[in-house]
């Protein structure tokens, strides 16, 4: 059971299932691990969009996570949707209790569908709180627009965002190519001892919903496994790009991944 790997997941819930909590606890199941969750918030979606979030209190959010902890422990953190000032701030906390766990920080800005689900004041507290205590930070094109400055529109302007936020204390990063134009989608691994690219085909389809959620959660059950940080993240990355071209094509707008998919191959 060593290798399970424990991932106790800091997010949102999705009602739809497609992002958050849900996406997470598939990916983490579908890869051979164990998911344990601190609920940040709960969400009315669907693969429309979001009509409202509620939060969670942040001591609440706090206390999930202890209760975890204490009794079944982690080998990976992930967070994904943390919303406001207050919560990065105890998701922070949460990391310090648990001292040399590695942490997969997705910093989550915005829905698939437009709605904002981190306040503006909250992008600070994010690139003073948890850049510093990622093991991999996940952002794609406009969270790193937002959390650098830089303009971020090509492969090369990823590159150089990546490189502030390793600057900025990160301990690797991913740098996601989803929003960058082209036929091919190309992410890049961000390390003080260099870089990976991970390439392919895009996948035309409106069936993306969850896709940074999922490949973050995919990246951390790789890390809570014992595997070597690349490795993690390729199959991970192998993963997501399987379950995007397997989307059973629900709902009538950005519809969910094939999570699943391992399981019947």
């Amino acid at each position: 059971m060593a290798n399970l790997g424990r991932v106790l997941i800091i997010a949102g819930s999705d009602s739809g299932g497609g992002a958050g909590i849900q996406a997470d606890i598939k990916t983490v199941t579908a890869l051979g691990g164990y998911a344990a969750t601190a609920i940040t918030a709960v969400t009315v979606q669907n693969t429309l969009g979001v009509t409202a979030v509620h939060p969670i209190p942040p001591q609440v959010v706090e206390a999930q996570a202890r209760a975890v902890l204490d009794d079944i422990g982690a080998d990976a953190f992930k967070t994904g949707m943390l919303g406001t000032a207050d919560m990065v701030e105890a998701a922070a906390r949460i990391l310090d209790s648990a001292a040399g766990v590695p942490a997969v920080i997705d910093p989550v800005m915005m829905a698939k569908g437009g709605a904002a689900l981190l306040e503006d004041r909250a992008v600070a507290a994010v690139r003073a709180l948890m850049v510093p205590r990622a093991t991999l930070f996940t952002p794609n094109a406009p969270e790193a627009a937002a959390l650098t400055g830089l303009a971020v529109e090509t492969t090369d302007d990823l590159r150089r965002a990546g490189e502030a936020l390793l600057a900025a204390g990160a301990g690797a990063v991913l740098m996601k190519g989803g929003h960058i134009e082209g036929d091919m989608l190309t992410d890049l691994l961000l390390t003080p001892s260099g870089e990976t690219s991970f390439s392919g085909p895009r996948i035309f389809s409106r069936h993306t919903h969850g896709t940074g959620c999922t490949l973050a959660s995919a990246c951390a059950v790789g890390l809570a496994q014992g595997i070597d940080l690349t490795e993690a993240v390729a199959r991970a990355w192998a993963y997501v790009q399987e379950a995007i071209a397997r989307a059973p094509g629900f709902g009538a707008g950005a519809g969910p991944l094939d999570h699943g998919w391992t399981l019947r191959k």
